[in-house]
């Protein structure tokens, strides 16, 4: 099975490009990193299957070489990855010159092979030291991720493409502090609450310290999901809006519109800190483009119960091994309404679109039509937003390889590049060739 499109088929500056994450392909045991909230998140038994941690993950910190030379030949311009904050601070606080050093190495051996190094501040290690303290819970994180944005940037910075602050706002702070699935695994509304505050300040206070010292190409990367009302009535329709709003407008809304949505409101703001409405200047500072993460879409019913008052109900689409419909309607959708609502003529990216498959691995190779057939799903609507005016400027798939996948440890594989997690050997699956085939310039 192919890509239904080349290259050829897309503007001639688009780009086209691969993403991972720090502590999901590492090896948060190796070159000095400090604990994190993950690494006491996974030790607690029931959080993470099998009690899985990312210890060794892919090893990348020792193999970096040869996952640089995937992308390469793969021929994906850019190789969007993320920095560990407890690697380059291990307190959260001081240096780590062995965390700056592999960094270093890492965009070096971009530039090298014509990679354009896109980084991610933050993919969710919280160091210890500071969930000690509160972490997103406690509003001086907006200072702290600042300093840790200046110390990493200071030394790379002047060779990146693009930086982006947060990945997944509403990851870091509702589905780890309200539903309680990622560290730090709370269940609180006050906590939640919160942490969606200030995860968003931390955003536009470090957005302000890069550009004041000079740094451009500054961004952030919103993960959204598609709702729709599980039946016609009026309640199943609030209750989507109501999902709606706490997965995407809480996060789209203050960046670009300086405002939180009604129906989020509703329920958060006896919560919220005090005074937060001055904090909205610098929640909305400018960024430079927009970063789009979507896999799949929910249907919403109501239910009893205090805020946010919601059940998801299982959609008939087909679905991928997380159990996720594919629709890929969704993807389109959300380019024109992120658009249309917030970013205008603002340059999009889609940062992270894949799907986790069993993927047999069978006389050394992986036939993953399936996932062949997910990535042509969505780069037509990708091509359909263009068409339509969509300022859609890239499209880079999650992942370049298996990884460990969070609370669902190393079953869940979602990489074009298979990883024999006892050898960590590497090989590459059908829908790697398939991309490599797609973007080859011959």
């Amino acid at each position: 099975m192919t890509l239904k499109y080349r290259r050829a088929d897309f503007p001639d500056d688009f780009l086209f490009g691969v993403s991972t994450s720090a502590y999901q392909i590492e090896g948060h045991a190796y070159g000095g990193a400090g604990s994190t909230h993950w690494d006491t998140f996974a030790a607690t038994p029931g959080n993470v299957v099998n009690a899985e941690n990312g210890d060794i993950a892919c090893d990348h910190y020792h193999r970096w070489s040869e996952d640089l030379d995937l992308i390469a030949d793969g021929g994906f311009d850019v190789y969007r990855f993320s920095a560990s904050w407890a690697r380059v601070m291990p307190d959260g606080r001081s240096v780590n010159p062995e965390g700056l050093d592999f960094y270093d190495r890492l965009v070096e051996g971009m530039l090298e092979r014509g990679i354009k190094p896109a980084l991610t501040l933050y993919h969710w290690e919280l160091p210890s030291a500071l969930s000690d303290l509160g972490g997103w819970r406690n509003r001086d994180i907006a200072g702290w991720f600042a300093d840790y944005a200046q110390a990493l940037m200071a030394r790379i910075g002047d060779r990146l493409w693009s930086t982006a602050t947060i990945n997944e706002f509403w990851c870091v702070s509702w589905l780890s502090h309200f539903l309680g699935h990622h560290a730090p695994g709370l269940r609180d509304i006050r906590a939640a609450s919160r942490a969606i505050h200030h995860v968003l300040l931390a955003h536009g206070t470090a957005t302000q310290a890069m550009r004041a010292a000079g740094h451009d190409n500054l961004g952030a990367v919103f993960n959204l999901e598609h709702s729709e009302p599980a039946d016609a009535s009026p309640e199943a329709r609030a209750a989507a809006d109501r999902y709606d709003a706490i997965y995407n407008g809480a996060f789209l809304g203050p960046v670009f519109n300086r405002a939180y949505p009604e129906p989020l409101l509703d329920g958060i703001a006896p919560h919220l800190p005090d005074d937060w409405q001055d904090d909205m200047d610098t929640i909305a500072t400018p960024v430079d483009w927009a970063g789009i993460n979507y896999y799949t879409r929910k249907l919403i019913a109501p239910a009893p119960g205090p805020f946010p008052s919601l059940a998801e109900v299982e959609g008939p689409l087909p679905k991928t091994y997380m159990g996720w419909e594919i629709y890929p309607d969704g993807l389109g959708q959300f380019l024109r309404r992120v658009a249309r609502d917030h970013t205008g003529s603002l340059p999009l990216y889609v940062t992270e679109n894949g799907m986790a498959a069993p993927d047999a691995f069978q006389d050394g190779q992986v036939d993953d039509a399936d996932r062949i057939g997910y990535f042509n799903g969505h780069l037509a609507q990708v091509r359909g937003a263009i068409d339509d005016g969509i300022p859609v400027k890239g499209y880079f798939a999650w992942s370049l390889m298996d990884n460990y996948e969070w609370a669902f440890g190393y079953d869940k594989r979602f990489g074009m590049v298979h990883v024999d997690f006892d050898s960590l050997e590497r090989t590459p699956k059908a829908s790697y060739h398939a991309f490599k085939h797609a973007l080859s310039r011959d």
